[in-house]
Parts: structure tokens; sequence; C-alpha cells
């Protein structure tokens, strides 16, 4: 089915109102990187001494084809890492892109390597003061790598949380290079969410020992590619795909198959293909519009991804001079229905998800729908609809077929006339505490309201260590606060989880609220989080005392304290000490935290808007 012609009006009147807020900036961003394109191949202008040492490594022949301009020379950026199981397959990746490129007619050039932080690995640990703030670095590593005039286009290597945000923020600021995100892949399916779930709560309740909980955990992460569930790892790659920068049914394809590595390939000779030195110029810079940016948020919503991407597509927003606001998200929210069940938002994993109609099934249903742009600019070509289709290895070859036009698993895809949700699966939240993210999807309908006392605690320790000594119980609102990007750095608190599932689980009524972020695969507790204005800059959060009343309703979605004159009182507490970071990096991190903006314009110090 062709894309319809009418688009759904509130996703044509968002996209018309961020159109109209960002003119100015958006075009005075399309007019710096068009006017670098212009200029040609910047080598052609390098001096001699600079050119030889940019080349001075390469083979006699690859040295003959970039001493003229004839020949596109790619950057190859990665975060290569064998520490972390998602980035461990793109070792191999470089030989074979540069392979790739080379039978296309181009040079490709190992241009830089970024870092690549494993937030499972430093959850509840010192080093997730950084994990956000590794974001940026990202961003700062992956221009620097661009920088050296050298280059006609870019394959971008990564997967995880901050990277692949931070990877495309970096390249946008050399938006006139044509850019291909090259993914590697989830792990095949391992001992299911739930069970891994479950066990981590009977961890909790003291009722499994240590062995057994890294028993199940090696079981469910057992091999290299991505994590399997739907968190922010994952939400990269669907996002990627929709918005254009990934080839069609690339994404969820396991490493080490003949599949994978011919998608690969072609990541390769298609970035080649799409410099400014062919006849099929696609530059990031264009690529991501505001249709793109509105494709990306639908595409969110209609599948409940990882609430971390309120953060990463405002800042990749930014970085291409466009506006997008977390108003945008809600206004959209109400119009996009939930198309599928991934855990945490059912028990499906991603493989499962691929399998029954994957990215391919969701695209067609989203643009049938009229929820999606079809009329966009991709690295596949023009037009949305071409990833309507998925890959496969046929005769030796890689070709594209029309992808399933049913679901075949109605339990985790289905179409949008049958929704599991009629909208999406994160709300904002405004009220008297000020503005925050939720995550609706996993949350079972009557959970949706909590009105309950409060404890208030100023670090995540503290709420373990409480509820260990069986202080919690009954009906209650947690408050984590001092976890903003000014207080230390807005960490995940995914280790809060298992603690208030078991709270929640003894049938009383339970909610989080923070200034910090949950893992985007945080399930079925309410948790109303990125709350801004934050506590370390005076927010009402500040404010809040032990006995306090909070309502929160995600239907309504309103966050308040009840009977209370906040601006009466005095801030108390405060962000934890800073010689407790050991480790950390704290004295380059004062800057990070000295700079950073506010959660709802993204929580960087590179594209902040406000």
């Amino acid at each position: 089915m062709s894309t319809p012609t009418v688009l759904h009006p509130v996703v044509a009147e968002v996209t018309e109102r961020i159109a109209a807020r960002s003119a100015a900036s958006r075009e005075a961003y399309l007019s710096r990187i068009r006017a670098a394109a212009q200029a040609g191949p910047a080598r052609g202008s390098l001096g001699c001494s600079n050119l030889a040492h940019g080349f001075a490594a390469c083979t006699p022949t690859d040295k003959l084809e970039l001493r003229g301009a004839a020949r596109p020379d790619i950057a190859i950026v990665s975060a290569y890492n064998d520490m972390l199981s998602a980035h461990q397959p793109l070792e191999t990746f470089p030989a074979l892109l540069k392979k790739a490129v080379g039978e296309a007619g181009g040079v490709a050039q190992f241009a830089g390597g970024v870092p690549a932080m494993c937030d499972g690995i430093t959850q509840g640990r010192a080093g997730m003061q950084l994990s956000l703030f590794s974001r940026d670095v990202v961003a700062m590593a992956t221009a620097v790598a661009l920088a050296h005039d050298m280059f006609d286009g870019a394959l971008l290597l990564g997967v995880c949380d901050k990277i692949v945000p931070g990877l495309v923020i970096g390249a946008l600021s050399f938006g006139h290079l044509p850019v291909v995100l090259v993914p590697a892949g989830p792990m095949t399916s391992g001992l299911p969410n739930a069970d891994k779930s479950r066990i981590r709560q009977l961890y909790a309740e003291g009722k499994a020992g240590r062995a057994e909980l890294l028993e199940a955990e090696a079981a469910s992460y057992h091999s290299a590619g991505t994590c399997t569930f739907y968190g922010t790892a994952n939400s990269n790659q669907m996002l990627m795909e929709l918005m254009g920068l990934h080839l069609p049914g690339a994404s969820f394809v396991n490493p080490g198959t003949a599949l994978r590595e011919a998608l690969t390939a072609a990541a390769g000779r298609q970035v080649t293909r799409l410099t400014a030195l062919g006849d099929a110029y696609t530059p990031i810079g264009e690529v991501i519009d505001e249709r793109a940016i509105v494709n990306g948020v639908v595409g969110l919503l209609a599948t409940g991804g990882s609430t971390n991407h309120t953060l990463h597509l405002v800042a990749i927003a930014a970085a291409a001079g466009i506006k997008l606001t977390w108003d945008d998200f809600a206004a959209l929210s109400a119009v996009a229905p939930l198309l599928t069940r991934i855990y945490p938002n059912g028990p499906a994993d991603v493989n499962h998800f691929h399998a029954a109609g994957g990215t391919a099934f969701l695209i067609g249903a989203l643009l049938d729908a009229g929820l999606l742009h079809g009329d966009v600019r991709t690295v596949a070509g023009h037009g949305l609809d071409r990833y309507r289709q998925e890959p496969m290895v046929a005769d030796g070859g890689l070709v594209w077929r029309a992808g399933p036009t049913t679901s075949l698993d109605m339990d985790v895809l289905r179409a949008a006339a049958e929704p599991f949700a009629p909208d999406g699966g994160l709300r904002m939240l405004t009220g008297s505490l000020g503005r925050a993210v939720m995550k609706t999807s996993a949350i079972h309908p009557e959970h949706l309201l909590v009105e309950a006392p409060v404890r208030v605690f100023d670090d995540q320790a503290d709420f373990l260590a409480a509820f260990n000594a069986g202080e919690l119980d009954g009906d209650l609102v947690v408050v984590v606060r001092y976890q903003g990007p000014r207080a230390n750095g807005m960490p995940e608190l995914h280790t809060l989880i298992p603690a208030l599932g078991v709270l929640q689980d003894r049938g009383h009524r339970v909610a989080l609220v923070t200034d910090g972020r949950m893992s985007g695969a945080s399930g079925k507790v309410p948790a109303a989080i990125h709350l801004t204005p934050e506590a370390a800059t005076g927010g009402p959060l500040s404010r809040v005392r032990d006995g306090d009343v909070i309502r929160l309703d995600a239907t309504a979605g309103s966050l308040d304290v009840l009977g209370v004159d906040l601006d009466g009182r005095a801030p108390t507490g405060g962000p934890p000490d800073e010689e407790a970071w050991v480790g950390t990096g704290r004295e380059l991190f004062a800057a990070f935290r000295s700079r950073v903006g506010p959660a709802d314009h993204g929580a960087s110090v590179l594209t902040v808007t406000a």
C-alpha cells in the first residue's frame, strides 16, 4: 500500500508548529551546511603537507585516489569495545566496510573511536554519574574525528544508550556530509526477560541468593549483541530506522549472521553513492528535518520506547537547528497508538518483534494510518515507503523484498486499527512540582493514579537501606531528589525498581517521583521522572518533606503536592557529597554540571535551546 496523501491532522499541526518556532535556527543551520557543501571536498583545499599527513598510512592505491578529488573518502567512526556486548561485534566491521567502500569506488579511513559506556554495568555505581555526560563526550569525539577536512561521508558504528544520540549530534555538526548509522544487532534470545525480573525481585526480598541472581543475569545477557529488552539501546535502533539513518530492516538482525555481514557491507557501498561526488547527494543535515524528528517521536510513542529519548531527541533536533519540546511529545502521544508489546511492555523481546514483522510492518502500519511523514529523505533514497521492505540474502547477494502486511504475532505487533492502547506509551505530567515524564506502556491501568504520603530520599542508597530495614510499608510516593543534571549528572535509578515492585506486589499503591532518570527498560511501577526544575536549582521538589501527600495522575497528566504551599518553605537536603564519587572523573564533570541545560531542553552542554 502506498503512503496516504492525507497526514493525520495532529501530526501535521505539530510538524508545522515545530517548523514555525524553528524557522530562524533551522535556516541558519541549513545555510551553514550548504555553504560547506558548495566548497566541495575539503581536502582539495588542504596544503600539501596537510594532505600528505592525511593519507600517509594509506595503501599506495588509496594514496593515488586521495591526491585528487574524484574519489570519495569515507570516515569510519566507531564505538567499539569488547566489554560492551552490543559493541563487541563492531571489532570486525571496519575491514569489511573498507572493502565495500573500495568496491563502490571510494576510500575509507578509520577516523576515530568514541567511548561507549554500558549503563547495565554502571547501574547503582559511581560511574553512572558520567552516563548522560558521556553522550556529549561522544558527540564531541565524533566531531573531532570528522574535523580533519578529509572526508566526503561517514559511517557511524554504535548501538547503545548515549552512544547513538552522541554520534548523531556530532555528525550533525558536519551536516553537509552523508552519514549512515551501522548497527550490530541484538544477541539471540536467552533467559526470558520476565524470568530475569522475577529473580531480581526475589533477590530484593531476600528469597534468592546472589548465586541464583547471577545465574539468571548471565543466562539473560549471554553473548555478543545488544540486550534483547526494549530499552534505550533498542529504541535507538528503532528510531534510526524510522528517521532514515539505517538501511531498511538493518536494526534487529543478529550479529554473526550472513545477513548482518551483508547489511554492513551494503552500508559502506551506500554511503559512497550518497556523497556530493555522485548523483544522489544526501547530507545528514537534510535527512534530519522537522518531519524526520516527528517520525522519530511517533515511532517512540507507538512502540513504548525509552523515556531517555525525551532527552535525546530534543538534543538531536537542536543539533539540526530544530526546537522540539515536551509539549510536542504530549500532543503526538494523544494520537499515536501503542502497536507493540516488547519487554518491559510485554513478554516478547526484540527478536520476537523482528520475527512478528519487525520494522517493515511497523513502519507500514504507521504510514497507512497517516501517522508518519512518508515524503522524507533517507539513506535508502527518497520516501519512507522504502522501509516497508525487509532484507534477505538470496543467490549469494543482498536483496530487499516487500515486508509483511499483516502481523505474524498479534500478541507482539499490531496494526493501527487494532492497537494495544489508543495512545502512546509516554505521558507528560504537569503540576505544582513542575514537569515530568512518565512511561505508561507497561503500567496496569489501576496504577495510573497514585495518591499517597511521601518518603523523601536524597540518594538512592538511602532508599534501598530503608527498604532493607523494613521501614517502608503501606501506600507511599517515594521521592528521590537531587538526581538531576546539575546535581550529579542525572543518573539512571533502575536499581530502585525491584524494591518498588516488591512493595507494589504486596498490594500497596506505590509511585516514584524523581528529577533523575530511569532505565529505558523500567516497567510496572509508575514513575514521574526527569522532573524539572530539578531540586539542585531550587525546584519545588527541594521543598517536599516526609508526610506530604503527592497525587500522580497519569490519565489527567498531573503531578501535585496536595494542601501545601511549597513556595512558603525553604529547600532542604542537597546533592550527594562529591567526595563519594571516587573514580568518576569529578574534576572534569564539574564543567558539565555547571553548564548543562535542563531536562526538557535535552540536558546537554552542546545543544541548549532555552
